[in-house]
């Protein structure tokens, strides 16, 4: 009884949790670890927070490109004003952003005429050509010639609406669209209804005539296959000069009396250039 005595008399009450159990403890040992504040867990790195100066601090959204306001106000004044209202380098190079829309094209639409000569020349460019130009892609490439072919199309449309006789104006308009601006010579025959109204376009020789021959018979052949009345010869002189050679002339007088034995009229012959162009009908060589 005694030890009993002795064991509770080193035995002190320490605290009182609020539901009245009273908490006791040895004093000659240290306290329990269930009764030590609980070890605060590793701190991830992930966990860690951002400093006050960079949690508050925000980032400033980027401004847009310059261009980008640049390129608006193009196609404010093309839409308002048509392409009078723009220069050349900026028509090509509304035309660029539209394929190329991040970066600046107005260096390169600029480089481009001048590698070219002029915007006519950039747009009958060949892809191979254009393919050499710095800076200027599969996309760009495939813009420019699809506003050559657009051109095109405008081009013999209008020509087609009227008898090509009526519209002589639009037939060289046509022409120099077609080929004007043509590195390699070409010899075009437009083929005509009764009514001169263009049924075809086709290219019959590639090279100049002195090197590679027309054949008249072929000529005449197409024309009866297509059931034309009428041919009008169109070639270009890549050299800028429009005037005719011995060899045009020969090859000229060549169709004309193929054609005239079949009642087949051979309206003119024009040679046109980036310069201009002449009409052997004009110069009275028909």
């Amino acid at each position: 009884m005694s030890d009993t005595k002795n064991r509770k008399a080193a035995l002190t009450p320490t605290s009182e949790i609020d539901d009245g159990t009273r908490v006791f403890f040895d004093q000659a040992h240290d306290i329990p670890s269930a009764m030590q504040s609980p070890a605060s867990p590793p701190v991830s790195e992930h966990d860690t927070p951002l400093p006050a100066s960079s949690a508050d601090a925000t980032t400033p959204k980027s401004a847009k490109p310059h261009y980008h306001g640049h390129r608006q106000r193009l196609r404010e004044r093309f839409i308002k004003g048509g392409a009078t209202a723009l220069a050349d380098y900026e028509l090509l190079e509304l035309m660029l952003c539209m394929a190329m829309p991040r970066g600046d094209v107005k260096p390169l639409a600029k480089s481009l005429i001048a590698q070219f000569g002029s915007f006519a020349n950039v747009l009958s460019a060949r892809p191979e050509d254009l393919h050499k130009a710095k800076g200027l892609g599969e996309a760009g490439i495939a813009a420019i010639k699809i506003a050559e072919a657009s051109a095109q199309h405008l081009s013999r449309e209008r020509a087609m609406e009227l008898p090509v006789i009526a519209s002589w104006e639009q037939l060289i308009d046509y022409c120099r669209v077609r080929i004007g601006h043509l590195k390699n010579e070409e010899l075009h025959l437009l083929f005509l209804d009764r009514k001169n109204r263009l049924i075809a376009d086709e290219c019959h020789q590639r090279g100049t005539v002195d090197h590679t021959p027309v054949y008249p018979r072929e000529v005449i052949k197409r024309a009866l296959e297509l059931h034309a009345s009428a041919i009008i010869l169109v070639h270009n002189h890549p050299s800028g000069d429009a005037t005719p050679s011995r060899g045009d002339i020969e090859m000229t007088r060549k169709i004309v009396d193929a054609a005239k034995a079949m009642e087949i009229a051979v309206h003119d012959h024009i040679i046109i250039s980036q310069a201009g162009y002449n009409s052997f009908k004009t110069l009275g060589l028909i």
